[in-house]
């Protein structure tokens, strides 16, 4: 069956019971240019053809389905070896049974991670290969890692795009009070989990939403709640550091969260308190990066670098990429835009619409490039500037009054000076609030 391209897929995920029902069909692909949706009937599967002629986009896949230029075709019942197979293919206890589970799992490795929501309707083992975790850690173990973009232009609506497949996909919808609908958010994506991090009525709250179940739940908080911090991930790891404690007061402190055990760990506090700095791993040690801190909550230019088997922050200088704020009444810039693709440190300057790279030598900034003309931005808020795999994404685009669009434009820096490719665009009224990008 799976030789074939054949499979077979769920016809719509259930909400109140969060299961896959099998459908009277298979998937085989499209020779098509033109990329339309899939839509699904309750009452009967409608072949996509005709369905391509109604609708364009991407804007209505759901995630994790894996619809990609495919077509519903009915099985043939009649035919008794087709019958066999997936009489052995139903049976709980192997994945692809001819070749084995070992076998069936180095397969299954190397697919993309846009089909495992149909794989996980093909029978029970595969859908609880898939929904354990157990792939994303052999991925991870295995150096297979695919890296998805994760925004959010409203308030509690988050969206994914496929850079690699160039698809939008839409995650459920949050359940939240207004009072953290409107508040400050912070996000990161860590292992095969997305956190958004805000402030409730009386406290702060963190909502996790998980790719294995695409659903929502409530996080473990930290041991220390914040705003405004700087973080990153790497693996199934992630760091927050400094920020503004629910008192309003400047922090040092910093966390590891492991999305594993779900579980916070202080770590050792930075050698200066700071807001909203930035995060990122490089070379396997984290760095805290700009930000504003001191008694006169000035622009911090320095850095810090924490070492993972040391457990301990250096302090680098003139390594943040933001300019000094002379101006009392100045408008605040955003967190310090940067990027890390292949070990090598990148920056967005949105005053002078310039691409930056951080020289490790030196410590200095040198400009290598434009970017994209269309990445309008207020102050660096509006935009994101994100280090996707082996190359650099940037979120953003044109607005009006009323109306505009979201590009997501892509530069691989291991092909020469910046030059732009825009991978995907649509219409959106709002700037990108958040946006974290999860590799796995």
């Amino acid at each position: 069956m799976l030789e074939e391209r054949s499979f077979m897929v769920s016809r719509f995920t259930s909400k109140r019971e969060n299961t896959w029902f099998m459908s009277n069909c298979r998937i085989e692909r499209i020779e098509s240019h033109e990329k339309r949706p899939l839509e699904l009937e309750d009452e009967e599967v409608v072949h996509a053809r005709k369905i391509c002629k109604q609708s364009s986009g991407y804007d209505n896949l759901e995630l994790g389905l894996g619809f990609l230029d495919l077509t519903l075709v009915p099985i043939d019942h009649s035919n008794n070896n087709q019958r066999r197979h997936s009489s052995d293919d139903s049976d709980s206890s192997s994945l692809i049974h001819s070749i084995g589970r070992d076998n069936s799992i180095s397969c299954l490795l190397k697919c993309s991670r846009s089909t495992y929501g149909s794989l996980a309707s093909l029978n029970s083992s595969f859908r609880d290969l898939i929904r354990s975790g157990e792939l994303y850690r052999l991925r991870r173990k295995n150096g297979i890692i695919e890296h998805w973009v994760y925004f959010s232009c409203h308030l509690v609506q988050w969206e994914a795009f496929d850079p690699i497949n160039q698809l939008w996909m839409h995650l459920p919808t949050m359940s939240s009070n207004t009072c953290f609908q409107f508040s400050d958010k912070e996000s990161l994506a860590v292992g095969t989990e997305l956190l958004v991090l805000g402030k409730e009525v009386l406290d702060h709250v963190i909502y996790k939403y998980s790719l294995l179940t695409n659903s929502w739940s409530l996080g473990q908080l930290m041991n220390e709640p914040r705003c405004l911090f700087g973080s990153a991930s790497l693996g199934e790891i992630a760091i927050v550091a400094g920020g503004v404690d629910p008192n309003g007061k400047i922090v040092s402190s910093a966390e590891l969260y492991n999305s594993e055990s779900g579980s916070w760990e202080t770590l050792p506090n930075m050698l200066k308190p700071r807001k909203m700095c930035s995060g990122v791993f490089m070379d396997n040690k984290f760095y805290v990066i700009g930000g504003v801190g001191g008694t006169d909550s000035r622009p911090l230019t320095c850095g810090e670098e924490y070492d993972l088997t040391t457990r301990v922050w250096t302090e680098i200088p003139n390594m943040s990429p933001v300019r000094p704020i002379e101006a009392a009444n100045a408008p605040a810039e955003a967190p310090p835009l940067v990027a890390v693709v292949d070990n090598e440190l990148y920056a967005a300057d949105c005053v002078d619409m310039e691409v930056r790279k951080y020289d490790k030598q030196r410590k200095e900034w040198e400009t290598v490039g434009r970017l994209p003309e269309r990445a309008d931005s207020m102050n660096g808020w509006g935009i994101a500037f994100r280090g996707c795999g082996d190359r650099v994404i940037v979120i953003g685009g044109p607005r009006t009054s009323g109306a505009g669009f979201i590009e997501v434009n892509s530069w691989v820096p291991r092909d020469g000076p910046p030059r732009w490719t825009m991978l995907g665009r649509k219409q959106s009224s709002n700037f990108v609030y958040n946006c974290a990008v999860m590799g796995c």
